[in-house]
């Protein structure tokens, strides 16, 4: 007796347990699922960078650390999600993971600012769960509503490829729109709380769709809480964000008319707004010893800045040096703003200064040859450095600008080793003849019975020599503290520290940061 061999499956047989007909899931609601939950984690991971920048630095290993814990985030909601749609009904699960993550999502702020006060320790661990925890279970809707779609044989790859490409797109979206609008018009903070608040609501609608609607009101309530506490209480609060820095406006209590700007927890400038010749930094103390050095008293000059923060030193050079052009290449237009509206920076103050919103390595190669005077770099802060500012051939470009006499200066940053400051020195000594280092002693190599504390250094370098004497002499009246180095003594300092180029300037990795946030 035999048997006849089983019917073969249809190509049109469902595929699972299909939801029912009245819970299913259509065509447009599966794409906004899929296109939304991309997109916020690309949110999530940009504005995570803003907010550890501050206690970080905006540096190559940040990025890389925030990148790489998004991508682990996708990878595990992604097969995690797979896994669980094929054992639970997946239209119980995408309300929850939605809800859940809006809740984390805005409560970031409070938790990452509380953490780097109280905490430092504990940024990175805190840091990886608020982008593993939200980027995990957003990733997951991807495979819970595939699960969803996935009701015939005959349609897997349509159905997983259109999918796949949606959400492909919604990540795009959420990585341009971030980059280009959120960011230039909002508070990190309120990017995400509002978009946790956003992610409440679609999770209210799926639990409304899926008759949940106590487990969604809880969901939406908790996160009204806590966009409440991280706008509340969180600490690190601003005057203002701009497109790159947290900023504040410091009022000195000691000097009415001075005004610090704090840039990320950082102290960038100090300005009088009634007295600009008055410098309470050391290192722009010593910029004003060098230049009043190298060129006649109270002769114009044309002088390029790269970095603005303040306008400290073009104010000093418009003071002491009437008919100077100073032209500021500043990359941050809300720093701008900051000097008009809070710096004093009015129309009495801005003649002869010409501020421009640029890259500072455009500002340089738009100069034309032997057009100036004088090269000011100082886009340099305590945590982070601007490497193509650094390397041989934009420090060419700021050689081409100066005239046979011109004189570049230039504020680095460095600690620990100072092997960055040291790196620098050695690619300004291979672009232009003639470079001194000011600093304290300890750390330019002055006395070797004191080691390096590192913070701020000034560099020097010039087509001519430079009186070495003289800029001593000018930084001891300005009670600077610091001493200046060049020649044969420099140059064991410097040993053999690589030469930074375009090709292979490793700043993030040479940069010391300070293990306690100082001023600059």
């Amino acid at each position: 007796m035999t048997t006849s061999p089983p019917s073969p499956v249809a190509d049109d047989s469902p595929v699972g347990d299909a939801p029912p007909r009245d819970l299913a899931l259509g065509a447009r609601a599966a794409a906004v699922l899929v296109f939304g939950s991309s997109a916020a984690v690309l949110v999530v991971e940009i504005v995570a960078l803003r907010l550890l920048a501050p206690y970080l630095g905006l540096t190559l290993e940040t990025s890389t650390m925030v990148i790489g814990i998004a991508l682990t985030a996708i990878a595990l909601g992604s097969w995690l999600g797979g896994r669980v749609a094929d054992q639970v009904d997946p239209y119980r699960l995408i309300a929850p993971a939605l809800g859940v993550s809006g809740v984390v999502v805005a409560l970031t702020p409070l938790l990452l600012r509380t953490t780097a006060e109280w905490s430092p320790a504990l940024l990175l661990l805190v840091a990886s769960a608020t982008l593993l925890v939200p980027g995990a279970l957003l990733s997951a809707v991807t495979p819970f509503v595939t699960k969803l779609r996935l009701t015939s044989l005959a349609e897997t790859g349509t159905v997983v490829g259109r999918l796949s490409g949606v959400g492909t797109f919604g990540a795009i979206v959420g990585t341009v729109l971030t980059g280009f609008v959120l960011v230039a018009r909002l508070p990190v903070s309120s990017i995400l709380i509002g978009l946790g608040a956003l992610l409440v609501v679609g999770a209210a609608l799926v639990g409304w769709r899926a008759r949940r609607w106590r487990r969604a009101s809880a969901v939406a309530l908790a996160t009204v809480v806590a966009g409440t506490l991280a706008t509340g209480f969180a600490p690190g609060g601003c005057d203002a964000e701009t497109r790159y820095h947290c900023a504040q406006v410091v009022a000195d209590p000691d000097r009415d008319s001075g005004r610090t700007l704090v840039l990320d927890g950082l102290r960038h400038s100090y300005v009088d707004v009634e007295d600009p010749t008055y410098l309470k930094f050391a290192y722009v103390r010593a910029f004003a010893s060098v230049v009043d050095t190298a060129f006649p008293e109270g002769a114009p000059l044309t002088a390029h800045h790269i970095g603005g923060g303040g306008l400290t030193f073009p104010r000093y050079l418009a003071a002491t040096r009437p008919g100077t052009r100073s032209l500021v290449s500043e990359i941050d237009p809300g720093v701008v703003r900051i000097d008009r509206d809070r710096l004093g920076l009015g129309p009495s103050v801005t003649t002869g200064i010409d501020v421009r919103v640029e890259d500072g390595r455009l500002g340089l190669r738009r100069l034309a040859a032997g057009s100036h005077d004088l090269v000011v770099g100082d886009a340099f802060g305590g945590v982070s450095a601007p490497w193509h500012l650094t390397t041989s051939q934009a420090l060419g470009d700021a050689r081409r600008a100066l005239d046979e006499d011109g004189l570049y200066v230039a504020n680095l940053i460095d600690h620990g080793r100072l092997a960055f400051a040291r790196a620098e020195v050695a690619t300004l000594a291979a672009t232009f003849p003639h470079v001194a280092l000011l600093g304290k002693p300890a750390d330019i190599g002055l006395d070797p019975t004191a080691s390096s504390i590192g913070g701020n250094m000034v560099v020097v370098a010039s087509a001519r020599p430079l009186d070495a004497s003289a800029v001593q002499k000018a930084m001891d009246a300005r009670d600077v503290g610091w001493r200046i180095t060049t020649g044969d003594a420099l140059a064991a300092w410097t040993g053999n520290a690589r030469v930074l180029t375009d090709d292979h300037a490793p700043v993030d990795q040479l940069l010391q940061p300070h293990p306690v946030r100082t001023a600059r």
